[in-house]
This record gives structure tokens, sequence and C-alpha cells, in this order.
């Protein structure tokens, strides 16, 4: 068994996989039987039968950690190529289009991106690029949270003075910021959010919304890809990784309150939001707020309140307005979601999560006899023609299944001839241009990646039925 140079007391068991640690001669010995857990890249209890070396599991451990090692040792190209790209699609959108950027560059009048200003979009923002708020949904409506949960989980991704002009501007919302926060295990601030607040007179609401990942963020790709887990007592296992993003501390686990006023590092996303949160709902007794995210913003914006209730924070619950999540992962297991639940339940508070098609996002890390990962919320899923229903699971719910490998590229294959259509058969609104085409093509070859981008997610709170909101539901089972 390795040992780490952190202290888990803070919890009762644990499962660590540490890449740094792997030699390939490790990598290949994975995929045999053996004491996984007394290999030097595996940190776990001694004796504990979290590291049951069934096939299944060593193969899931051996994915998850091959996946890491390459993301480790990729991490500087991918963010340089990632960088120049992303550039690259501003430089185009700057200038007008191919062709006038090579007019302006024949009359050396070439408009430079700036990757600060209120117009540099990420890749994010090219593959959708609408900023409106849909005026048909009024403050009121049903669905009123989740378009807006949506949007700002979507706007999440763009840079402080690109959302900051879009909430002011273009929703006449305060906004609070935009953050960096301090990963104390990858020690460097890979976690972001921001915070607007919604001071219509049908809606008095803060809310926060949690960035997911980057499509070039070797940092927070490997935090998806890692299944390592703690077991906090009372609570269940839960995702490390997704934990360490929002503020787990090393050595001290989740102590109720820490200091944050050395100023050597940014502050850590649970305890600075949860501070912000506090001042504001205490200036108007009427206010609330409500946690959304993508990806892995939604990861986030679940486990948050969950260590609200560990911490004992009733009266901020009881101000929490709802939880929208979209294209989530599974951040837990079977107790978690009892725990979790149980308080939504006792302070009902909505927890919908969204997964739209095929996305194959929320239908990992496994849920299966040989993983403990877990959903739980109300489920509202869409089809490709962004039909909505509530359901138990989304269908197929561990992604690899062989079975569903051709129906998922026929699925993928129409998406593709629907971004050709959809604009003209539901409004220009809805028009989808050249680079998203681009990447639901990567969806035919990969099917499930396009799938969890955020343009099928704002037209599924934008299209789907209002019905779906006027119950929430949050089963145990």
């Amino acid at each position: 068994m390795a040992t780490c140079g952190c202290n888990k007391e803070f919890s009762s068991d644990y499962l660590l996989l540490r890449p740094e640690k792997l030699s390939f001669y490790e990598l290949i010995r994975i995929l045999f039987p053996g004491d996984i857990e007394k290999r030097t890249f595996v940190d776990c209890q001694e004796g504990a039968d979290s590291a049951d070396s069934s096939f299944e599991r060593r193969w899931v451990i051996f994915i998850s950690i091959l996946a890491q090692k390459l993301l480790q040792f990729v991490a500087k190209p991918l963010a340089w190529f990632g960088s120049t790209f992303e550039i690259g699609l501003n430089l185009f959108s700057a200038n007008g289009g191919f062709g006038m950027l090579l007019l302006n560059s024949l009359t050396g009048n070439i408009q430079w991106p700036d990757k600060t200003s209120p117009t540099f979009s990420s890749l994010s923002g090219h593959l959708d690029k609408r900023v409106e708020l849909d005026k048909s949904i009024q403050p009121g409506d049903n669905k009123y949270y989740a378009a807006l949960s949506m949007m700002s989980s979507k706007m999440s991704y763009e840079n402080k003075a690109f959302i900051e002009t879009t909430v002011e501007d273009q929703w006449k919302m305060e906004f609070l910021g935009s953050f960096d926060f301090w990963n104390d295990y990858q020690d460097k601030a890979t976690t972001q959010a921001f915070i607007l607040h919604d001071k219509n007179v049908e809606s008095d609401t803060i809310v926060v919304a949690f960035r997911g990942t980057e499509a070039f963020d070797a940092d927070a790709w490997c935090t998806d890809f890692d299944i390592s887990w703690y077991e906090i007592p009372g609570v269940g296992k839960i995702h490390a990784g997704f934990m360490k993003a929002l503020g787990l501390q090393k050595n001290l686990g989740w102590p109720k309150d820490i200091k944050q006023d050395d100023h050597t590092h940014p502050p850590v996303a649970y305890y600075a939001i949860r501070e912000m949160l506090r001042k504001r709902l205490q200036e108007n007794d009427q206010t609330k707020f409500v946690l959304t995210g993508h990806s892995l913003g939604a990861a986030l914006a679940v486990i948050f309140p969950a260590v609200l209730a560990m911490h004992e924070e009733i009266w901020m619950l009881e101000r929490l307005r709802g939880i929208y999540t979209f294209g989530q992962p599974r951040v837990g297991n079977q107790k978690l979601r009892e725990f979790t639940s149980e308080h939504l339940r006792k302070h009902d508070i909505p927890y919908f999560r969204f997964v739209y098609g095929n996305d194959l996002v929320p239908r990992l890390p496994y849920d299966d006899k040989t993983f403990m990962f877990k959903h739980f919320g109300t489920c509202l899923y869409y089809n490709s023609f962004y039909e909505g229903k509530i359901v138990a699971e989304e269908p197929n719910k561990n992604y690899f299944c062989p079975s569903m490998a051709i129906p998922k590229i026929v699925n993928a294959v129409w998406e593709l001839q629907r971004s050709f259509l959809i604009g003209h058969s539901i409004g220009k609104e809805y028009k989808e241009g050249w680079f998203l085409r681009a990447f639901r093509v990567l969806g035919v070859i990969l099917p499930g990646v396009a799938a969890h981008g955020p343009q099928d997610y704002v037209n599924s709170t934008r299209l789907g039925s209002c019905a779906l909101f006027v119950q929430h539901q949050i089963p145990l089972k």
C-alpha cells in the first residue's frame, strides 16, 4: 500500500490513484490479478475491500490512471494548442471571417483579439454564440430558473469582462464577480465560478455558476477521469477529484471554517462562495440562491449543498431555491445519495439533473456491481427532438455498452442532419454555424461527445415542456 504525504484522518475509508507514481510496468500489471492496494500508485486503507481485484474494477482503474498519465504528459502542449486554436477562432470572428481577414492582412488592418476583452469568446462560446436570455421565458414561469441556470452555466466558460458585459448589459442583472479558486491538491487556481444577482421583482435570486471542463484543460480532465474517492463519516463516499476542486483541505478535510486571509494564494471555492452568499443573504430576508453548472461545474454544484448540510448550515439550505445541473457526472455512492436527498427533501429544495440524448458524461463514472457511483435528484431526460420526460435514470446508464454503439452513431448522424434544418424549422436563433457542425461530425466518430456541448442543453431548457417543473421529485431509489 502506498502512502501519501497528506493526513486522511478526516475520512473513514479512501481509494486514491496517484498517476505520478505509475511506471509502464505497473500499468500493464494492473490488468492481471494481484493485490492492487499494495501497488505504489494506489493509496488506500490497509485491508480495505475498496481495492477489490475483480477484472472489471482493474480495467476501470487501468483506463482512469492511463488517461490521467497521458493528460499530465500532454498538459503543456495541450494548453498551448487550445490557446492558439481559441485565438485563431477569435481572429476570424474579430475580422469578419476568413475573406475579411485576408483583406485586412493585405491592407495592414488586422484586428487582433484580446483574451481579456468583452468580445473574446471561448471555445464553448464559438460552438453556441447565443448570449441573450429567451424573452419568452419570464420570471414566474416554471422553467425560468432552468433557462437562466443553463445560460449562466454556458457563460461561466467566458472571461470576466465577457461575463460582466453580458450579465449587466444584456441580462440587466447585477454582476457580483468571476473568480479563480485554489485547489489545495493541485497547488494552483483551477476552479472557476461566477456569481450574479437577479433582482427582478418576481425573482430576488443569486445564481452561483461553476465552470465545467474546458476542452484543452488537462487539470480539469484529470479531475473528471480520476475515480478516487474519500468516505466521509455519516455522509458517504464522494469523488475525490470533485471535492478537491470544490475546496477539500489537505490534512484537514472539511473543517467548518478556515482562515483565508494570508494572501499567499487565491481563496478556495466552497468557503469563499459560502461567505459571499452569507453576506448577501443577510442583507435581505427575501433573497434566495440557485446553484448550477455544466459538466465538472455540475458536480461541484451538487456537492456544495452536501457540504453545507455536513456543516449544519441549516439557514442557508432554507434559502437555497434550487439546484440545476447539466451533463453532470456521478459524484458519490448510495449513502451520499441518501444523505443529500434527505436534506434536500427536508428543506423542500428542488434538484433537477438535465441529461441530453447520448451525452457520455452523465453516464460516468460507472454505476455497476464493481463501482459505487450513483445519481440522484430529478432526472430530466431530453431526446434529440428536445422532448423531455422525468425518468429514474437516463437510458444506457453506463456509457460503454456494445449493444448501443450503432443506435448512438445513427442518432449522431441525425443530429448532424438536424444542424442544417433547425434554423429553418424552429427559428433563426437556433441556427448552427460551421464550427458547431464540425463538432457534430466529431460526435459521429465519438458518439456522446458532441451531445455534451452546451448548445443542446440550452435548446432543451427553451424548447422543452414547462410541465416537467410543476412538481419536483427527489427519489431515494
